[in-house]
């Protein structure tokens, strides 16, 4: 199975991720609490997905988005917004996010959005 980068400073958010993406069958490659420690993590584990919220501390989702296209232009990168940020997710696209899911999310919503970036890998 699949091999999965958690980068949320919510350690609630964290777990949540962490239960939906190991009960259909994918691994846990890392968890980091902000995008500095997510850079790093990516840098060093090679996920197969990353599940990357936008606001966080240290560096943002948006900053750590494009230091890991910059490190590897195929990276899967889901990105987790709340409401209100849809320009940071447009621009998230624009950087070349795969997928995006809103917070509250539903479990389905995260299964969905990692089958669909797993399927081109």
């Amino acid at each position: 199975m699949a091999k999965i980068l958690i980068i949320d400073d919510s350690k609630m958010s964290r777990r949540m991720l962490r239960t939906i993406v190991e009960g259909i069958g994918h691994d846990i490659a890392g968890e980091a609490s902000n995008g500095e420690e997510g850079v790093k993590l990516y840098k060093e584990l090679r996920p197969d997905a990353v599940t990357m919220d936008i606001t966080m501390p240290e560096k943002d989702g948006i900053c750590c988005l494009k230091e890991i296209k910059e490190f590897d232009a195929d990276a899967s990168v889901i990105m987790v917004t709340a409401a209100g940020q849809s320009s940071k997710l447009m621009d998230a696209l624009k950087l070349g996010a795969k997928e995006f899911i809103c917070k509250p999310y539903e479990p389905e919503q995260v299964i969905n959005a990692i089958k669909e970036v797993l399927k081109n890998k």
